[in-house]
């Protein structure tokens, strides 16, 4: 198992564009968790956490803590689209790993665009 993660962080490394992707996305979660660290803050109001038209329309609301949950999203996605792109290259090649890094750079900058229209809603500065 050791030699295995040893070899797919070598082949990372001789790949400079998805070497660079990776970390990226990385530096790109780790920024998004100071922000949410930064900009959330405790308050007695209630946040819309959940919506279903499911029979009857109902808004399920949530503490504020709610909102910390969205770095450990990014830190989530980031670790596990790295991890997949690292092993897709090692198995089926450059573009496919790419198409993964970039989606998962996608994935966080969408999260940090709703969590900063949700912040802005819920906590006006």
């Amino acid at each position: 198992m050791f030699e295995t993660i040893k070899h797919s962080f070598k082949e990372l490394i001789t790949n400079r564009y998805l070497t660079t992707l990776a970390v990226v996305t990385l530096l790109l979660a780790v920024a998004f968790v100071i922000y949410i660290v930064l900009f959330v803050q405790p308050s007695e109001l209630q946040l819309v956490t959940h919506y279903t038209a499911f029979g009857s329309t109902n808004l399920y609301r949530d503490q504020w803590f709610y909102l910390l949950s969205f770095g450990g999203f990014a830190v989530i996605v980031a670790l596990l689209h790295t991890a997949a792109a690292i092993k897709v290259y090692v198995t089926k090649g450059h573009p496919l790993a790419l198409l993964i890094a970039w989606m998962g750079i996608g994935i966080i900058l969408f999260a940090w665009v709703m969590s900063f229209s949700i912040i802005n809603v819920w906590s006006p500065v």
